[in-house]
């Protein structure tokens, strides 16, 4: 019996700098926006007779996938909780393509967080949620806080919110799989140059009129650099994340 379900989408990064490091973490400054259409990753959690976790199209080991490690946080934190999953199995319907910078398993990580808070009865603030999300990757507090923009700095932990309507866009994945620690490894080899900007001030569309992809994405010409077949895309629009998904504004309706 399925006891309770949730959807998990993917994100782009309308910008992202990288501000200098914490021992082997990148510090980011980054705006992101949840993209929600068809495109989403399903989160399923059934009676059965143990707890389990069931993936199809997933490349990772299964235990090193993102909702594992966010159960094993959860439990880690909360150790009370480890009894309601006895009996629970957990199911992952993929649709996000994997290592293309949408944030696939952070956004399928947070939306099981909120589904066994939601189902289990767990009370756990967002705030909670959001501390735990963030020993678990990067990107994932920004798919708890609940804000469809929001600007994102830190290692990924701060999130702050921005009152403004998402950005339709449209995104294109090529066959092309980016190891995002290839990428920022090859950032901080060849690339290395953080300069400040003003871009967490200035409105989303401005930032896609105004300025380059290169201009706002640091992670654009590493990837370029370890993936060479990403040039072929290039009139796609602007990379998001450390790749290999492009996506550019939808005009609006004559």
């Amino acid at each position: 019996m399925v006891l309770g379900r949730e959807r998990a989408y993917p994100k782009v990064n309308i910008f992202l700098k990288i501000v200098g490091f914490d021992g082997e973490y990148h510090l980011l400054n980054s705006r992101m926006i949840e993209v929600r259409g068809e495109l989403y990753d399903t989160i399923e959690i059934r009676e059965g007779p143990k707890f389990n976790i069931f993936a199809d199209e997933v490349n990772c080991v299964l235990r090193e996938n993102s909702i594992f490690l966010a159960y094993l946080e959860l439990i880690r934190e909360y150790p009370q909780f480890r009894k309601w999953f006895i009996g629970k199995e957990i199911h992952i319907f993929k649709k996000i393509p994997e290592m293309a910078g949408l944030g696939g398993g952070s956004s399928d990580a947070a939306a099981f967080l909120r589904l066994v808070n939601r189902i289990g009865g767990f009370g756990l603030s967002r705030e909670e949620l959001m501390k735990i999300g963030a020993k678990v990757g990067s990107d994932v507090p920004f798919f708890l806080a609940g804000a469809p923009v929001a600007n994102i700095s830190g290692r990924g932990e701060i999130v702050e919110p921005i009152e403004e309507e998402p950005l339709p866009v449209e995104i294109f994945t090529p066959p092309i799989e980016c190891s995002t620690a290839k990428v920022y490894r090859t950032y901080r080899t060849h690339f290395f140059n953080p300069a400040p900007t003003d871009f967490p001030k200035i409105p989303t569309i401005d930032l896609l009129s105004n300025y380059s992809p290169t201009q706002l994405n640091d992670l654009l010409r590493p990837a370029l650099h370890r993936y060479p077949l990403l040039h072929r895309y290039l009139d796609r629009g602007f990379l998001s994340g450390s790749g290999s998904s492009f996506f550019r504004p939808i005009s609006p309706s004559p």
